[in-house]
């Protein structure tokens, strides 16, 4: 390891429990890995088992409902622990079993449920929540207020849960949550809470929940046995479905920070013996979730604070996957562990290869959620758009090719270093041409952004893991149907990418026009009033990148919303990226499109075809990509074990683009 990341692997006590290093798994959802019943399936098990296997010191599963009745969700959706005890014993204790075989400890998360931010398609039930108030999702749905006998019997479940995990063999417990506005949380906060009973009231009455919750379980199996609590410092809340951006003034109307430390000190002497400590709630899913628009360390002011009013041990998370900065903050004892969630499905070998020195070959989160939160919330199993073996490890496991093939890779960007690295990996003899002068295709571009720089990464490591591979890489080189005749490869990849899509109006041709990706690629310079035609991702995030420079931005978008075609993006990273071009005052124009462009801007046509002049100094073109296939026609018909895959395929986005790529590579 480099030296300062010492600290890393040192071990801690949490409770009862000692950690071997301080690298902690984070509780994630495992949608599409749970039995009807509520238990874990076989791919839960593979999937927190390869993190230990990659040297994670603590693994924290996801939610585990403590009962399905009160808020009965359907199934499988989260695991139940109550719902059928006997089968959750048996496959949770193969899981824990198989975690210790490494070394590693594991706690099971349980959870009170989900309350006002249940989507009403998971439900079997009418909402409940503390009070009466909206559904996050569906406003016009009021959600029922708890009974007080209903939250008692909640915390008996909570004990029950406690008594079946010591069971199963967890070395401890993650109370879910004090964070991110779910049911537990909403008890705690004003905003949520109208009762008037012995769980409402003042912040005494509001934490009174989680209080009893962690007096009934050290009843059942005991004080020694680890309760951690995961708990949001600050809620980030301004209103009904409205979250606060970082650096925007408001007034908090969740839990602010004060609020927060003081609520930490009351919990710590009930009895929690550590907090799992981020922020953010449903109002403000940015926070909780953090995209790509959210800094590296998002919460380290916020859990600074909190570390100095508590003394059990903090962990925390918030896009900690850089190795230095999680060492920097164990070394300023910012935390006591560092907490790591995506950047453990992009890479489940990142404590092994931080501890052995090979950094540079950590597969960097792009903090996407595409793969992850994205996928779940389409009521799809949970993995990473980066890494396609992430939650069916055993199905997506690399074998040796049974017969080794000289392998013609055509373009350079994802979907070819993706089908490349893996067909090497396998055995084959992989050659890769590239007609530019760089690897990365569509990367080169969107890594432009300050926002975007883990993409920088992402082609850093491609091009090391590429080399390391032994693929024979030829840049400068567009590969013609004579020269693949000379090659002769037995398998031939076109991966030739797409192009952006050409906007076919009169005076497109003056010198006030450039396409998105020639101008983040710096072969033209934008003036100070910029009109970005389309407002799907690209048009939106080029025009963000301006807005950070000063610049005036207006998105044009024949829809009615912003980012409302293509590949859906997922809800926390669309809502910061939305609520990041009102922060920067990038004004829109929806349901027009350009219908002239113009010396001093363009014409715009509205649907009722109304015309209307807008002056702007540069006019930048994001309306989409097509297919670039024209090589692929003519090469399968001279090599009949031809793959088109990526962009030149189908466009969509970088998730299915290494997906494609690692399936077909996979199987040759």
């Amino acid at each position: 390891m480099q030296k300062g990341q010492e600290k890393l692997f040192e071990p801690i006590r949490i409770g009862s429990v000692v950690i071997p290093n301080r690298i902690a798994m984070a509780p994630m959802g495992i949608i599409g890995m749970v039995t009807e019943d509520g238990c874990f399936a076989d791919r839960a098990v593979e999937y927190y088992v390869e993190r230990a296997r990659g040297g994670t010191g603590l693994i924290i599963t996801g939610a585990v409902k403590v009962e399905n009745e009160i808020e009965k969700l359907k199934m499988p959706t989260f695991p139940c622990i109550t719902l059928n005890p006997l089968h959750f014993i048996t496959r949770a204790s193969e899981l824990t079993e198989r975690v210790h075989a490494y070394g590693s400890k594991i706690f099971v998360q349980v959870t009170a449920g989900l309350g006002h931010n249940a989507h009403p398609i998971m439900l079997d039930c009418q909402p409940v929540a503390p009070s009466a108030i909206p559904n996050y999702w569906e406003p016009n749905v009021t959600c029922r207020e708890l009974k007080t006998e209903e939250v008692e019997r909640l915390v008996e479940r909570f004990a029950e849960a406690a008594e079946i995990a010591v069971a199963c063999g967890f070395d401890g417990i993650e109370i879910h949550a004090m964070h991110e506005g779910y049911l537990l949380d909403q008890f705690t906060m004003s905003f949520f809470n109208r009762r008037t009973d012995k769980y409402g009231g003042d912040l005494e009455g509001r934490l009174t929940f989680p209080i009893e919750i962690i007096k009934a379980i050290k009843s059942k199996v005991g004080k020694t046995f680890p309760v951690i609590l995961r708990f949001s410092v600050k809620s980030y809340i301004k209103g009904w479905n409205k979250g606060g951006l970082p650096g925007e003034q408001f007034e908090e109307r969740g839990r602010d920070l004060k609020e927060g430390l003081i609520a930490a000190k009351i919990l710590e002497e009930a009895g929690y013996d550590g907090f799992n400590a981020d922020a953010g709630s449903y109002e403000a899913w940015y926070w909780a979730h953090p995209p790509n628009y959210m800094k590296h360390g998002c919460y380290i002011d916020l859990i600074r604070e909190l570390k100095k009013v508590i003394s059990v041990p903090v962990l925390m998370a918030g896009r900690m996957e850089l190795p230095d900065l999680a060492a920097q903050a164990l070394e300023e004892k910012t935390a006591d562990v560092i907490v790591l969630g995506r950047g453990l499905l992009a890479d489940p070998e990142w404590p092994n290869k931080v501890k052995s020195g090979q950094e540079e070959r950590i597969r960097p989160c792009l903090g996407c959620q595409d793969g992850c939160l994205g996928r779940i919330f389409e009521g799809k199993p949970l993995s990473c758009a980066v890494n396609p073996a992430c939650g069916r490890e055993r199905e997506m496991i690399l074998t040796p090719a049974q017969e080794p093939k000289k392998i013609c890779v055509i373009g350079g960007g994802l979907a070819g270093m993706e089908a490349a690295r893996v067909a090497a990996l396998r055995g084959h003899d992989v050659t890769l041409y590239e007609k530019g002068s760089r690897l990365g295709g569509h990367l080169l571009e969107a890594s432009v952004p300050e926002f975007k720089k883990d993409e920088v990464r992402l082609l850093e490591w491609y091009e090391a893991e590429l080399a390391n591979a032994g693929v024979k890489v030829k840049l400068n080189t567009e590969i013609t149907l004579e020269q693949l005749k000379k090659d002769n490869p037995d398998v031939v990849i076109v991966a030739t990418g797409s192009v952006p899509k050409d906007l076919d109006v009169p005076g497109l041709e003056k010198n006030n026009v450039i396409k998105a990706e020639e101008l983040l690629l710096g072969r033209g310079k934008a003036g100070q009033d910029i009109l970005v035609v389309g407002g799907g991702l690209v048009g939106c995030e080029t025009a963000l990148w301006l807005a950070q420079q000063g610049k005036s931005v207006t998105i044009v978008e024949m829809l009615d919303e912003l980012m409302s075609a293509g590949v859906p993006q997922c809800h926390a990273n669309k809502m910061m990226l939305l609520d990041l071009l009102d922060f920067y005052k990038v004004k829109s124009i929806t349901g027009a499109i350009v219908s002239e462009v113009t010396p001093e801007g363009v014409i715009l046509t509205d649907k009722s075809f109304r015309r209307k002049e807008v002056k702007a100094d540069t006019i930048v073109i994001a309306i989409g990509l097509r297919e670039e296939k024209g090589l692929y026609d003519s090469v399968r018909k001279e090599f009949p074990n031809t793959y088109l895959i990526g962009d030149a395929m189908k466009v969509r986005n970088f998730m299915f683009t290494i997906w494609d790529a690692f399936e077909v590579a996979k199987s040759i």
